[in-house]
């Protein structure tokens, strides 16, 4: 057995996230567009989900483009040089090649030479997930700079005469760049899973199955495409009851009270599940709360960090203040932090 011993970091460092950027496409679809598809009115989409409008992504318009839109501006947020950043990290669950993934190629056309650059899977707590691991990776000096990418382009997998889900998803891009900081800026993470529940929120078939298929009809017949599906009912109190007590574990993880927030920016799924939410948690009513719903639809991976930014370029919540901020969803998957917003 060999007596060296293997260098280390000598101790931990702290990060924080340093820029934020965000990409909404340019085309936005209305609720009287979406009914013209599904028996439902625009009254039933406001009240069930809060909903007024979404975006959609041009046809020709690719994940890694809505990404690079929203890294473009989150780097030049954080003021740093993209020789810098030493990984890259995109949470999506729409980029339609299994293989190769999207974070380098995404690394390519931003000139970040040579990172570590890789997918993550983890629905609409993705983001969340991400910057927990960037956090780790920077505090640990494995990197100094990570960039950080929740995108999602569910249009392509949206079941337009689907009455349950039609109305909800909506396409768009966040990014975040954590780094090495002078004092913590990302408190400690709650996250967990319940794979138990995965027919909760799924995509219809797999792709194996589209393939048998496709062979047993014949490639020139259509094909019912895999598209996404959910149990709203079961989705809603999942939200709602299970999830505010990560949401307040997460708050007493960093040190704080609900009083120190300055802001709260949930996983925009749903009005009604953001509503109970703030009710669930007692918070405070001077805490702002990101609504980015009504205009931008559920985006999945990338709702929280185009939230936020809204939040910060509107006004609506102060540069180096305290947000919580949780995502939820499919897997069933969940995570919580609090961070310092840039």
């Amino acid at each position: 057995m060999s007596t060296k011993t293997l260098a280390a970091p000598a101790g931990l460092r702290h990060a924080r996230i340093h820029g934020l950027g965000g990409y909404r496409p340019e085309r936005v679809v209305t609720n009287e567009e979406v009914i013209q598809f599904i028996d439902s009115s625009d009254e039933w989409i406001r009240q069930r989900s809060g909903i007024a409008t979404r975006h959609v992504a041009a046809a020709e318009e690719t994940v890694i483009d809505m990404a690079e839109a929203a890294a473009r501006e989150a780097i030049a947020h954080a003021g740093v040089a993209p020789e810098q950043i030493g990984a890259v990290l995109i949470a999506t669950v729409t980029h339609p090649f299994q293989t190769p993934a999207a974070a380098p190629e995404l690394a390519h056309r931003l000139q970040i030479p040579n990172p570590a650059a890789f997918d993550l899977s983890a629905a609409c707590a993705g983001y969340c997930y991400g910057i927990s691991l960037a956090n780790d990776m920077v505090r640990a000096g494995t990197v100094d700079y990570v960039l950080v990418v929740g995108v999602e382009k569910l249009s392509d997998f949206t079941d337009k005469y689907d009455r349950g889900t039609a109305f909800i998803f909506g396409d768009g891009a966040g990014a975040a760049v954590v780094g090495v900081s002078d004092y913590p800026g990302i408190g400690p993470t709650l996250w967990g899973s319940l794979g138990d529940q995965r027919d909760v929120i799924t995509q219809r078939e797999s792709w194996t199955e589209l393939r048998e298929e496709m062979e047993s009809t014949g490639r020139e017949q259509a094909v019912a495409w895999p598209s996404f599906v959910m149990q709203g009912q079961s989705v809603f109190r999942w939200a709602v009851y299970s999830m505010a007590p990560v949401a307040v574990e997460a708050v007493h993880a960093a040190g704080i009270t609900a009083d120190d927030l300055d802001a709260f920016v949930p996983h925009q799924a749903n009005m009604r599940i953001t509503d109970a939410m703030i009710k669930a948690l007692k918070l405070p009513e001077h805490v702002p709360v990101a609504r980015d719903i009504a205009e931008t639809g559920n985006t999945s991976a990338a709702s929280i960090p185009l939230a936020m930014s809204r939040m910060l370029a509107e006004g609506e919540a102060p540069h180096g203040g305290l947000a919580l901020q949780i995502g939820f969803g499919a897997g069933l998957v969940y995570a919580a932090q609090v961070v310092v917003m840039p």
